[in-house]
């Protein structure tokens, strides 16, 4: 189906993944060989989340960046402001990008952040729609999405799952960012961070989550009677209480790997 929210950049230029190289969270070294494709998230210096995009190499030998609609304009200013003199073109791509799930399309690339999610094809029209609940998946394998559980200025990638869901490198070096993401992984214990839960009734998206009336966390996407959910993991075993819809940790839900708390 297509991915009609979704902003593609044609990436160019000597220095292109070497620039961003130094300002995401993943490595981008598999990308200067081989096809291939990379979610990396841009974060503030204080480590908070600003976007995610994944970054391509199409067997053709283009490069892309593909970023949700919402968050590009801003994306590619601080791309612009970080350039400086590097020889990098970033310009409006004429492709497509259509997602599905099943047999792998020739030219698709896998999603690198979950077998469930299918893959992603890249081309001059975009593929028939086949109805797909996205939604359903996401919740079901805890994946965050841009705009909504991933929240500019106020996310942090740990908490949002990016090290189960590859998108985050703790070997790649500097960025910008890293030295708060290394300190989350290594030095502390998470004290909060996105879980499944299970909801009885329903709550709008950003819904507050109340464990006997203190603000316990939010209720993001909501499918088939579960959620995903930023909690605080002290008080996730508590009655909790989100609008008029009762809410309770899902204990089958995936695991999660909780580290720090800057």
């Amino acid at each position: 189906m297509t991915y009609p929210d979704r902003t593609l950049w044609s990436l160019s230029g000597k220095d292109a993944l070497t620039f961003l190289q130094g300002l995401v969270s993943n490595d981008l070294r598999p990308l200067e060989t081989a096809p291939g494709i990379v979610w990396a998230a841009l974060l503030t210096p204080q480590g908070k989340y600003l976007a995610d995009f994944f970054v391509v190499h199409l067997p053709d030998g283009h490069c892309l960046i593909d970023i949700a609609t919402p968050l590009a304009a801003d994306t590619l200013r601080r791309l612009t402001l970080y350039r400086l003199r590097a020889d990098v073109q970033i310009q409006p791509s004429p492709l497509t990008v259509s997602r599905g799930r099943g047999e792998l399309l020739e030219g698709a690339l896998p999603d690198p952040r979950h077998p469930a999610l299918g893959w992603r094809l890249y081309a001059d029209e975009a593929m028939p729609s086949v109805p797909v609940d996205w939604d359903a998946i996401r919740v079901e394998h805890v994946i965050p999405e841009s705009g909504i559980e991933l929240v500019p200025d106020d996310t942090y990638i740990l908490e949002a799952g990016f090290e189960r869901l590859h998108g985050v490198d703790f070997r790649k070096g500097c960025y910008v960012g890293q030295e708060v993401t290394a300190r989350m992984k290594h030095k502390t214990e998470l004290r909060k961070g996105l879980v499944r839960v299970a909801v009885e009734g329903s709550a709008p998206v950003g819904t507050e989550i109340l464990a006997d009336g203190k603000p316990a966390g939010t209720l993001f996407t909501q499918s088939g009677g579960r959620a995903i959910a930023h909690l605080r993991l002290e008080r996730a075993g508590q009655a909790l209480q989100a609008g008029s819809a009762t809410v309770r940790l899902d204990s089958a839900a995936p695991a999660q790997t909780w580290r720090a708390d800057p």
